[in-house]
């Protein structure tokens, strides 16, 4: 490996090791509510990526098998989501969405068990510019469900994008939003926890590994089946280095120089994040999301 990554898996064993530290510390009652929207793990491979581009079955794929490390490989951000066709009948897919008061949430009721297959694109307005996401419900069919409900529900509106990871920071980069009660302020120590109230199940997981312009929703680090609210958006081929347990929610088609403008600027650290993660890296410059739209 060169220097910078040498220095870059560095950085993620130092910010792992440190996750783990706080996580031991805290009570053992506490510790899920630390990690969600907050456990985004970095799986460190000499030079390796995960070569998975067909849509996997979240329920029999095994993580393992879905990677394939190389010495030497290299990957090209995909530029479409796993289907682009229809795939699913209207009406064949019934969604499942459970109550989860556990953790500090904006409850604006759940989502209907039919979702709406002909959904293609969400725009999510923030106060720098739009970022323009492809979405495909024949694939991710309940996960852009919440997404749709949750934006007819004004859920994001006004809302701070409240971690902005960085190689430096963390060994990823990426930008993740989606807590409804984040200050971003690199003062709050809750920043990260917040949900839509209710949860659901893994979609479409190690479809694609999370490159540059992927974005993918989060949930506790050794959790499965508690998708909420919060997401992430890519900014990095090298985040395809990241295990494959997260869905997929869509693919970004414009808007991507937004963020990495903002990235310049820097991060805000927080010194007293109790998760050792979630809202230690707040962007100096903040992110706000003013709506979300799908169409």
């Amino acid at each position: 490996m060169s220097g910078d990554d040498d220095r870059k898996s560095e950085l993620a064993r130092e910010h792992k090791e440190r996750q783990e530290k706080r996580a031991a510390d805290q009570p053992s009652s506490t510790k899920r509510n630390t990690f969600i929207g907050a456990g985004v793990a970095v799986v460190v491979v000499a030079g390796g990526i995960f070569a998975a581009t067909t849509l996997a079955d979240s329920n029999k794929t095994d993580p393992a098998a879905a990677s394939s490390p190389s010495a030497s490989a290299t990957s090209a951000a995909p530029t479409e989501l796993p289907t682009t066709t229809p795939t699913t009948k209207p009406g064949a897919v019934a969604c499942s969405y459970k109550r989860d008061d556990s953790v500090p949430n904006k409850y604006v009721g759940m989502p209907g068990k039919k979702p709406n297959l002909k959904l293609s694109t969400m725009t999510v307005t923030t106060n720098h510019g739009d970022i323009v996401i492809q979405v495909d419900p024949n694939a991710t069919p309940c996960t852009v469900n919440s997404m749709s409900f949750l934006s007819k529900k004004h859920f994001y509106d006004n809302t701070k994008c409240h971690r902005l990871a960085t190689p430096e920071t963390a060994g990823i980069f990426l930008l993740q939003c989606g807590d409804p009660q984040a200050k971003a302020d690199g003062k709050n120590p809750t920043d990260g926890q917040g949900t839509a109230g209710y949860v659901f199940a893994d979609e479409a997981v190690g479809a694609i590994p999370y490159t540059k312009g992927v974005v993918f929703l989060t949930q506790p680090l050794d959790a499965a089946g508690q998708n909420s609210s919060q997401f992430a958006i890519s900014l990095s081929d090298e985040n395809s280095q990241l295990e494959p347990t997260y869905s997929v929610l869509g693919m970004v088609t414009s808007g991507l120089e937004i963020i990495e403008k903002v990235a310049k600027d820097g991060v805000l650290t927080n010194p007293d994040d109790i998760t050792g993660d979630g809202g230690s890296s707040a962007p100096k410059n903040p992110i706000i999301i003013k709506r979300v739209t799908l169409k």
